[in-house]
């Protein structure tokens, strides 16, 4: 029995549905899911407390002595980025209060690299940044997810989509969030789970409907919403990271971690 933890988002539940459900073939493999907010997992793969985890790819990078990276199963891609919106067109500075969905999330990596000077921030969970800057308590907002599709619904304004900031830079995929397992596990499993995210996705692809498994832990979002998150974060990445995708997270290594030496990805 191995653990492993996943956002209840709807890109997480689609990739996995298959394998938290039964409705492949796992080898005898069993997995014992969890579902947490992407700051959650974060915390919870520093203290080691899963075997397999969703994280944000910034946060990787503290905790590569203890895991390695699967290639299957994450999110990454073009157009894929955060926003930081602002009730008010505003132009960003130091005295500006900024609201984030987690220090160690991409989201934040993103912010930094364009926005150095915003020091002024305050975490909270993803999906209460839009009520808190309409609601006037910060004057700035890291949104991710479904944010993307709703922030003009609460009259909020794009002050920079950071996603596409980084692309423009860098001409890189944005590395948002990949699946690691414990290194003392991934000779043994990583394959193995490697290949049943795939099998997963492919199960998946072959469906009509969004399930009731999707919908039901993606809680109040509309299906139109949950459709076009999952067309945004699950994509050809997500089977398989590909040189390109290699390439953006070993960029992002060479910021956060440049004398790391051992393998980031498991080797198939």
């Amino acid at each position: 029995m191995l653990s492993i933890g996943i956002s209840p988002c709807p890109n997480d539940t689609y990739i996995f549905e298959a394998l938290a459900e039964k409705k492949i073939d796992s080898n005898v493999l069993e997995l014992d899911f969890q579902y947490h907010d992407i700051a959650v997992l974060n915390q919870k793969s520093q203290s080691q407390e899963l075997d397999i985890v969703k994280i944000s790819y910034a946060n990787y990078f503290q905790i590569a002595e203890d895991y390695i990276l699967l290639r299957s199963g994450g999110a990454m891609g073009f157009g894929v980025g955060p926003l930081l919106l602002s009730k008010e067109k505003i132009a960003p500075n130091r005295q500006h209060s900024v609201v984030i969905p987690g220090k160690n999330t991409t989201a934040n990596f993103l912010l930094q690299y364009a926005f150095p000077d915003l020091k002024n921030k305050t975490e909270i969970p993803f999906d209460k940044i839009e009520d808190a800057v309409t609601n006037n308590k910060f004057d700035l907002g890291l949104v991710i997810h479904e944010s993307r599709f709703t922030y003009k619904e609460k009259g909020l304004h794009e002050i920079l989509d950071l996603g596409a900031y980084w692309e423009s830079k860098e001409k890189l995929p944005i590395p948002l969030g990949g699946i690691a397992i414990k290194r003392n596990l991934a000779s043994e499993y990583g394959n193995k789970i490697n290949e049943l995210i795939k099998e997963s996705i492919a199960w998946q692809e072959s469906q009509i409907n969004l399930s009731n498994y999707i919908q039901s832990h993606a809680q109040e979002m509309q299906t139109n919403v949950m459709q076009q998150h999952i067309d945004l974060y699950v994509n050809a990445f997500s089977i398989d990271v590909g040189a390109e995708g290699e390439r953006a997270i070993n960029f992002m290594k060479n910021m956060l971690l440049p004398n790391f030496n051992q393998p980031i990805f498991i080797e198939c």
